[in-house]
């Protein structure tokens, strides 16, 4: 049995996520799709009430109490569980459209309704979609509106192969790009380090007894740009085209500005490899510099660009090319 396609819906409460989750599920019957259907309460949830069997059963000590009928069947467990194993005891259905988990690994579409005062869990370039009622969105994400549920649909019909990062029993994945055709990527990412005045002094002047610190630093970002697949465990190795890696000193912040491009002709993006590339530059400034420096900050790691695939070029708004 294939991969069966994951995909959340992430976002504050008093968003409308669970009504929305209600339609799309819905819909996607209409279609003739099995849904599955995962619900996340970081606090508890009303199942077995007082007084029923069930709950006299858990009452005396039952660790795994199942109720079962001509129609239904139910499984209360006395333990917490994570996605991964949530998602191992669903079976026969073609996709499972989770609620909750904001911070999980699979493909999310992100909620932000300007009623309730907060902005998306995480930055937009994580979503495979927004619904949102805000007219100030980058383009880059497919946007839709709360009313545009048969939009929405459609688009997760489309893209359904590939919304997942497990297989059919639960477990990490990779996701097969070998039906996608090649293209040229390109990805910057950057990433800043904050250092004192008298660590920037010592980085500018060549004065760090480890040796030349932006020169090491590039050279590691490189390498790290080149081993990403080795780091991520779903990122797919590539055969990376060019890594181009900046260092230059801010006097003003006081810091080490980084920037990684990373180019390829492939199937998928180099995203990963850029912000590795950022990464490992910027964990190389403190351990060139931590004899001297303890309490330096590597801040602001972000993808900057991308070109190229399926879903479009991206921009972070405000970044200079």
């Amino acid at each position: 049995m294939e991969g069966i396609p994951v995909l959340g819906l992430s976002a504050y409460s008093g968003t409308g996520k669970t009504t929305l989750m209600e339609k799309l599920i819905a819909a996607l019957t209409a279609r003739g799709l099995r849904v599955g259907a995962v619900k996340h309460d970081g606090h508890d949830f009303e199942i077995d009430h007082p007084g029923k069997d069930s709950w006299r059963y858990t009452q005396a000590g039952a660790a795994v109490t199942a109720i079962t009928s001509l129609g239904k069947t139910a499984f209360i467990k006395q333990a917490g569980a994570s996605l991964e194993q949530v998602l191992a005891q669903i079976g026969e259905v073609d996709i499972i459209l989770v609620e909750g988990w904001k911070n999980s690994g699979i493909s999310r579409i992100g909620l932000c309704r300007r009623a309730v005062g907060k902005d998306f869990p995480s930055p937009v370039e994580d979503y495979v979609a927004l619904v949102t009622d805000r007219e100030d969105m980058t383009d880059a994400v497919p946007r839709f509106g709360f009313d545009e549920i048969e939009e929405l649909t459609e688009f997760i019909m489309e893209n359904k192969k590939d919304f997942t990062h497990f297989d059919a029993a639960g477990r990490a994945k990779m996701v097969d790009v070998g039906e996608k055709p090649p293209t040229v990527r390109t990805a910057v990412a950057a990433a800043r380090v904050l250092v004192n005045g008298e660590t920037f002094r010592l980085i500018q002047t060549g004065g760090v007894k480890k040796g030349d610190v932006l020169t090491v630093a590039q050279i590691a970002g490189i390498m790290g740009a080149k081993r990403t697949p080795e780091l991520i465990p779903m990122c797919h190795p590539i055969l990376v085209d060019g890594v181009e890696l900046s260092l230059e000193l801010d006097e003003a912040r006081s810091s080490v500005e980084i920037r990684a491009t990373v180019r390829c002709g492939g199937r998928t993006g180099v995203e990963m490899e850029a912000l590795t590339a950022a990464s490992v530059a910027a964990l190389t400034v403190y351990d060139m510099c931590k004899a001297v420096q303890r309490d330096m900050v590597i801040t602001d790691v972000r993808l900057v660009e991308k070109t190229g695939g399926v879903h479009g070029d991206y921009h972070r708004e405000g970044e200079a090319i």
